[in-house]
């Protein structure tokens, strides 16, 4: 780590010439004098030892280094943001780093201590660098650049993408409190403006209602009286129970889920249409009420939806464009949105989640499959979930099977099975067919590679009758 160096001479240098005396020469050339630094400026030499390198603080936005992370290793990031520390020293900045490495979800502050300053490469204007990039590029090579840029939001252009990641690049609610648990924010979330200047927020975890103080909540949790999720328990087995929320009925308690939820999905949309939806809450149970794990929704309109950009605010907002006459989607999706709380991950609960939106499939007599775009994490779960489902399948059937026939055992959409079932080298083509390879030892490996298959849903244990039928 290099040393900090004062503006002034420290009395290693040679004394300051005469008005009528020119500094030496040095290298063959005159020595001019360098501009005169900013008062909230320092700089910082690297190590001796090492290549002599000139870095000056604050670090620019765009900055690439090195920072140590909670692994007590040190990783590449890049300088997001940048703000000053109000405690009296000119030069004391705090720093948004995005890990290069990593998701967007492990981005954070950090202090000048975490960085490595003799691993910093120099700032570059990234307007600068986009438009002598894209100078060398050739038309086809920008047009796959871009389609790469939209994954994730393909009804958005690669302008409107990076609009968006440019508003929502900073973490603005740092921490929440629900229940028992305090929970690091993974994204930006646009709050109402009187929630700017919070950086920890405390949710009701029985009505969602969130609030700035502490003491705001201890002030609700008194009046407060609801102690599970609105709406029908439709599933109850040992101390899980599933609750079925209709958004129309329940808007305000839908809408503080969506906020809740998008501190933790990246690309989730903002829905404020809630009343099409059903969002299905999980939770643990015990004396003192039910208390949330994660929760999946669905739609229950069949629409057509056209992606809204309101930069004002920086919301990328899926609306409703019209409503086809139908009372109920025609669409196979079985599943809009999907989430597991930190708190509770890692537990089986995703999984579970997954299967009992497979499981509401078969009731409705259908297949289905969840919308798109998955996060990189749903998309994992999925994964697991198809190939253990249909790996367990293969290993018990004997004799022919074909993909219409997996697909009617487990509501597994046709085209997700035969993807997973690709990605796993498991379809041959043989005599002009396609044949799926089920060597016993192929699927075990498989099977073993695909981990624990989360928690089983009891059947038996569902109560539910399918909306279409309700109405």
């Amino acid at each position: 780590m290099g040393s900090s160096a004062n503006t002034e001479t420290n009395g290693t240098g040679p004394p300051p010439s005469s008005s009528n005396q020119k500094p030496p020469a040095m290298n063959g050339g005159d020595l001019s004098h360098p501009p005169p630094l900013a008062l909230d400026q320092a700089i910082v030499m690297s190590d001796p030892s090492k290549k002599r390198k000139m870095v000056m603080l604050p670090l620019e936005v765009g900055t690439l280094v090195m920072c140590r992370w909670r692994d007590g290793k040190h990783h590449p990031v890049k300088v997001i943001e940048r703000r000053r520390i109000h405690n009296g020293c000119t030069n004391d900045y705090e720093y948004y780093v995005h890990y290069t490495e990593f998701n967007r979800r492990l981005d954070e502050w950090t202090h000048l201590d975490q960085l490595d300053l003799d691993s910093v490469e120099c700032a570059v204007d990234e307007k600068v660098e986009e438009k002598v990039t894209s100078l060398k590029k050739t038309r086809h090579q920008k047009r796959k650049i871009d389609e790469t840029h939209v994954e994730g939001h393909e009804e958005l252009d690669a302008a409107s993408l990076r609009e968006h990641e440019e508003f929502t690049k900073v973490k603005n609610i740092a921490t929440v409190e629900l229940g028992k648990y305090e929970i690091e924010t993974w994204y930006f979330f646009p709050f109402p403006p009187e929630y700017n200047d919070c950086v920890k927020l405390f949710f009701c975890e029985f009505c969602l209602n969130f609030m700035k103080r502490k003491e705001q909540l201890r002030r609700h949790m008194r009046k407060c009286d609801l102690k599970h999720p609105p709406g029908d328990e439709i599933y109850r087995s040992g101390t899980l129970s599933m609750f079925e929320v209709d958004g129309k009925k329940n808007k305000v308690y839908a809408q503080n889920l969506c906020y809740l939820a998008k501190l933790f999905l990246d690309h989730k949309t903002l829905y404020y249409d809630v009343d099409l939806f059903l969002f299905y809450v999980l939770c643990e149970c015990d004396d003192r009420g039910c208390h949330k794990v994660g929760y999946f929704s669905k739609v229950i309109q069949h629409i057509i939806y056209r992606y809204v950009w309101f930069p004002l605010f920086g919301l990328l907002i899926k609306r409703n464009f019209y409503w086809v006459q139908e009372k109920h989607s025609e669409e196979a999706y079985n599943l809009a949105c999907i989430l597991t709380l930190p708190s509770y991950q890692r537990k089986g609960y995703g999984k579970f989640l997954i299967a009992f939106s497979y499981e509401l499939s078969k009731k409705e007599g259908k297949v289905g499959t969840p919308e798109r775009p998955l996060s990189d994490l749903g998309l994992l779960s999925y994964r697991g979930y198809w190939t253990r489902v249909l790996l367990d399948i293969l290993k018990k059937h004997k004799g022919n099977i074909s993909i219409k026939e997996l697909s009617d055992m487990t509501a597994i959409k046709a085209e997700d099975i035969l993807s997973t079932l690709q990605s796993l080298e498991l379809i041959q083509y043989r005599k002009g067919q396609h044949v799926i390879c089920a060597d016993p030892k192929v699927l075990d490996r498989h099977l073993k590679a695909a981990g624990r298959g989360g928690l089983d849903v009891d059947v038996s244990k569902l109560i539910w009758t399918p909306y279409k039928d309700q109405s």
